[in-house]
């Protein structure tokens, strides 16, 4: 059978959203599905990863056209040291993307559908799936797959209408929500199949239609134990700690880097021989916060690196870093991509999560690591000195997993639970 996913970030788009999509393409060909993917030319994503491309397995078509929308960056940065006219049109360009619904790839729709048309009627596609964020993914795919009649799954990597980092207590946002409850409604009556990556997306799906609710799958994310095979750890000179990824939104590293600081106030001895490692962006406020805390050569900012070197930084890591917000309850239901990739490159954790969410039972319920309350900076910074002890102290071993948690959480075998929601719904 064959199937067209429609995905807005693909390689040589780079960050975590993109291995979703990535490794359903690498196995699926395994259960009988032949890969098609559609997806702009240049999404205009901040993060770009050439050497994704060569990722892209060799029995996936890859379809792609025009994107004629505006390009991601975060406001702040792009006024930063800008005046005048200059200015102004910056915030004319912000204004004209805050104003697009669902989301800032609404304009593709423009182009994706009659290429993706196209596609299904001349490869004989037997289903059309998209995968959101962003959200206006499933619009692309809704309109595809209605002027083809095929049947139509859409995927749901993040939340749509309760996304933790938007803050609804904002009246412009609350306004665009309700046009973007009709907008999922009407995914959710038409989809054949809705999956979701974590039980919490699952039910908020439910709500979307009436009949969704008994439609939807939950296919969680999940690792690539093979990525870090040929990937080796040796102690560093100083205890250094990883944090993979970019911060937005609710996310911020301010809870850690307090809890950083008062460690090496209180603890002399360590002075230089800590060291976190950010692999990804900083919003300019929180560059600011953490220069006023006087920690400088104990953090450093490497901005955003492509695929291979992030996992080769987190399996040369004493340990990793997790960090998620409470974000008023939302921040419970996150279990990122990042959660299982850290557990298959074996370095401890030190999780600041939510306590009783989702990412910290999958953290406990497999040992790999120290969990504490994202925003309680003394429980941090003690977990954080018991790691740097046991670093000093003989070394922090390998967090090994056996070959029945490695299964369960294999990327393989989610893109087994993905082919037969494919299979059910060609037939």
């Amino acid at each position: 059978m064959r199937v067209l996913i429609v995905a807005f970030y693909f390689p040589p788009a780079g960050g975590g959203g993109v291995q979703r999509t990535l490794k359903f393409c690498k196995f699926l060909p395994e259960h009988g599905v032949e890969v098609h993917v559609l997806t702009p030319y240049d999404p205009k994503w901040f993060a770009r990863d050439e050497h994704l491309l060569e990722a892209i397995p060799a029995t996936t078509t890859v379809h792609r056209c025009r994107f004629l929308g505006p390009r991601s960056a975060s406001r702040a940065d792009a006024l930063e040291g800008r005046s005048g006219l200059g200015r102004l049109a910056t915030e004319a360009r912000f204004v004209y993307q805050r104003a697009l619904i669902p989301d800032k790839a609404t304009p593709w729709l423009a182009t994706a559908v009659p290429a993706g048309i196209g596609v299904v009627r001349t490869h004989d596609i037997d289903v059309v799936m998209s995968t959101s964020p962003p959200s206006s993914t499933h619009l692309v795919a809704e309109a595809i797959a209605t002027a083809t009649r095929r049947p139509f799954v859409a995927d749901f990597r993040d939340s749509w209408l309760d996304n933790p980092h938007r803050r609804y207590d904002k009246a412009g946002v609350r306004a665009k929500r309700a046009v973007e409850s009709r907008m999922a409604a009407s995914v959710g009556r038409r989809a054949t199949a809705l999956t979701a990556a974590t039980g919490s997306i699952a039910q908020e799906i439910g709500h979307l239609h009436s009949d969704a609710a008994h439609k939807t799958t939950v296919i969680e994310n999940g690792a690539d134990f093979d990525d870090f095979e040929q990937l080796c750890y040796r102690p560093n000179d100083r205890f250094t700690i990883v944090h993979a990824g970019s911060f937005f939104g609710r996310r911020s590293p301010r809870p850690f880097l307090q809890a950083l600081a008062g460690l090496l106030n209180r603890r002399s001895d360590l002075e230089g021989l800590v060291l976190a490692r950010f692999i990804g962006e900083l919003r300019g406020e929180d560059r600011t916060f953490a220069d006023s805390l006087g920690i400088d050569g104990a953090w450093r900012e490497e901005g955003f690196l492509p695929y291979s070197e992030s996992l080769r930084a987190q399996r040369a890591a004493d340990a990793l870093l997790l960090l998620i917000p409470h974000a008023g309850g939302r921040g419970d239901t996150v279990l990122s991509g990042k959660v299982f990739e850290y557990v298959a490159a074996r370095r401890p954790m030190l999780a600041a999560v939510p306590p009783n969410g989702a990412a910290a039972n999958l953290i406990r319920s497999v040992g790999a690591g120290s969990v504490v309350d994202s925003d309680d900076v003394v429980a941090i910074s003690a977990a954080l000195e018991q790691m740097v002890d046991g670093w000093q102290n003989g070394g922090l071993a390998d967090v090994e997993q056996p070959d029945e948690v490695r299964n369960r959480l294999s990327r393989a075998g989610r893109a087994g639970e993905l082919a037969a929601v494919l299979r059910r719904v060609a037939r």
